[in-house]
């Protein structure tokens, strides 16, 4: 199967997101998006909430944006070392019905020849019991969005924003996010990965066309200051 793809640099994830929602709801072509060297934000799933998640005066005395997305799933910190990968696809082109643990198991295959060992256990992406990548997921009528959050380096200081959220993954157990977390640097050519992913489609030429579509918009910035 052959993608769209579009390939973005230094894009802040909150415009990332209104592209992905707007390509989501908008369009009809199966989509990949790669993105990295955003600036620092936090991201949380639609459902969140920034009082149960995030330390909420530390983060507002550094000035680092609370964004709620879309989709499901749960709080990430992003930086200029995350790699972002979102495919939004057409069920019947993927031949899945389109259930949440289906698409998590199709897309832990499709990451597998790009990233070798790499392994899903519950909603995220693992080397061994260790984190790598998080996951979140938009399910509508034969389309889905799949976005996943790479880490190819990341910042202790910045992961001291998030809280130990109570509904986590078995896996984690109770494990401080510096124990709980890997990364791909060591494991992965940051350049051979990209060409390997821009080898799987064509450029999406017409963006500003399709973000001009009427389509329902959710993704919002969080004021967290009052």
């Amino acid at each position: 199967m052959k993608f769209s793809t579009l390939f973005l640099e230094s894009t802040p994830i909150l415009n990332q997101l209104y592209i992905e929602e707007a390509l989501l709801r908008a369009d009809n072509r199966n989509i990949l998006l790669f993105n990295m060297g955003s600036p620092p934000a936090i991201v949380m799933g639609i459902s969140g909430k920034a009082s149960e998640l995030i330390y909420e005066e530390k983060v507002l005395n550094d000035g680092i944006l609370v964004i709620k997305r879309f989709s499901g799933g749960g709080t990430v910190v992003i930086d200029e070392n995350t790699l972002f990968v979102t495919l939004i696809c057409n069920t019947e082109d993927v031949k899945i019905e389109g259930q949440p643990k289906e698409i998590l198991v199709w897309g832990q295959k499709f990451f597998a020849p790009l990233i070798p060992g790499i392994e899903l256990c519950e909603n995220d992406f693992v080397f061994g019991d260790l984190k790598v990548g998080g996951n979140a997921q938009y399910i509508r009528k034969g389309r889905f969005l799949l976005h996943t959050s790479f880490l190819w380096d990341f910042s202790p200081e910045k992961m001291e924003y998030l809280k130990l959220p109570k509904k986590r993954p078995e896996y984690r157990k109770s494990r401080p996010h510096t124990e709980f977390l890997t990364t791909l640097k060591e494991r992965l050519c940051k350049e051979s990965f990209i060409a390997a992913l821009k080898n799987l489609g064509e450029p999406l030429t017409d963006l500003d066309e399709a973000l001009a579509r009427e389509h329902r918009r959710s993704t919002t910035l969080i004021n967290i200051s009052q």
